[in-house]
């Protein structure tokens, strides 16, 4: 199956340097992830509060990515594929 919502992805920056609901909780995480239609930096599901996931359930930006050093795979949540 191939992502069907590529159309949603923009030329985007993070929008902070760690991931923002955790920075604003005071709290730490595993991995970054960046959603690839806005910019939001969140944690990663390894992480305990699982900020990037919350984010797509939240506003259905299907698209995301890592921003770990030496990664480029992206993820689409709504089709369940590697982009």
């Amino acid at each position: 199956m191939a992502c069907t919502h590529l159309d949603q992805i923009a030329d985007v920056t993070p929008s902070s340097s760690g991931c923002a609901a955790c920075l604003a909780q005071g709290d730490t995480w595993v991995h970054l992830r960046m959603c690839l239609t806005c910019g939001n930096v969140g944690c990663c599901d390894s992480s305990k509060n699982r900020h990037a996931s919350a984010h797509f359930r939240e506003v259905g930006h299907p698209v995301m990515r890592s921003i770990e050093p030496g990664e480029t795979w992206r993820w689409c949540y709504v089709d369940d594929v590697s982009v």
